[in-house]
């Protein structure tokens, strides 16, 4: 029993009536299992009312035993580390909060900064990105699926640096961005991501093969003067996404497959394209590959 009510405690969040505090408890228990103390993040998460993005009650979420209902009358039931259904039937939800706090502090925004999301569901970290950037930044959400993005848009009215696009963050053109963020499976790091980053700018995306785990890359630029073909990168953590429309080929996720089965994900130090594949390579890609060299390394 006690190792129940430790696994328990591990993605709840007490009960509280009071919704504003469940919210609070629950920034500080998503930051704490992303291993972060980011206090602009924390605030963010303690900010955004989640229940504001998922759609009318009552909610289905995923909890340790399984599949359980929030009644529309106890928001404060979703103020755990749980996936929320968005499309059940399509198996779309919310995201697991402390993965999306993982990532999101591993991007380090800062006030004014640009984004690019690509997937934005029912627009909750999306509005967890226009807190961290604030007034002066913009964010440039694209969601494939016509009815999300409808419902986002309406739920993020009230953050003028936030434009909802109702197409694929997979096609172009993109803006320019700080941070691209992107929340679906792709089998490829996408030459228009990368291409759409400023000299500082961060991508995030998993890469994910057509079954079992797959990764969640950081890849980074390193700042102005330095070759925007040769990035920083690594693996946050294993994970599992929806598919990325237009953005997976089969020949793409067999390569990862066969790559995560090996394992040796935690090896990867950078990102780079328009080069052949040396003897550090990880995964290569068309056009790109993964090494196990640092990014500065010469040889």
């Amino acid at each position: 029993m006690a190792d129940v009510s430790r696994r328990r405690a591990a993605y709840e969040v007490p009960a509280m009536a009071d919704v504003s505090r469940r919210r609070a408890a629950y920034a500080s228990l998503v930051a704490a299992r992303a291993k972060t103390r980011d206090p602009a993040l924390i605030r963010a998460f303690a900010t955004v009312p989640r229940e504001a993005f998922c759609g009318p009650g009552p909610w289905q979420v995923m909890g340790e035993a399984g599949p359980e209902i929030v009644p529309a009358d106890d928001p404060g039931g979703l103020y755990r580390d749980v996936l929320v259904a968005l499309l059940p039937g399509e198996g779309i939800n919310n995201g697991e909060p402390s993965l999306h706090a993982l990532a999101l502090a591993a991007a380090a925004l800062r006030p004014g900064e640009r984004v690019v999301q690509v997937g934005v569901g029912g627009g909750y970290y999306t509005a967890i990105l226009a807190e961290l950037v604030g007034p002066e930044g913009r964010v440039d959400a694209f969601e494939v699926e016509p009815t999300l993005a409808a419902q986002a848009a309406a739920a993020l009215a009230g953050y003028p640096q936030v434009v909802v696009h109702s197409r694929s963050g997979a096609e172009g053109p993109l803006p320019e961005a700080d941070f691209v963020s992107v929340n679906a499976g792709a089998t490829a790091p996408l030459a228009l991501w990368l291409d759409a980053l400023s000299p500082t700018g961060r991508l995030i995306v998993p890469l994910t093969p057509d079954r079992g785990w797959g990764g969640l890359l950081l890849a980074r630029r390193r700042g102005p003067g330095r070759p925007a073909d040769i990035l920083e990168a690594r693996f946050l953590a294993r994970t599992l996404f929806v598919p990325c429309l237009g953005a997976r080929s089969r020949e793409g996720a067999a390569r990862l497959g066969m790559a995560f089965a090996a394992d040796g994900m935690d090896k990867v130090r950078s990102l780079r394209r328009g080069s052949a594949p040396d003897g550090s390579a990880w995964l290569a890609g068309e056009g790109w590959w993964l090494s196990r060299r640092r990014a500065d390394a010469t040889a």
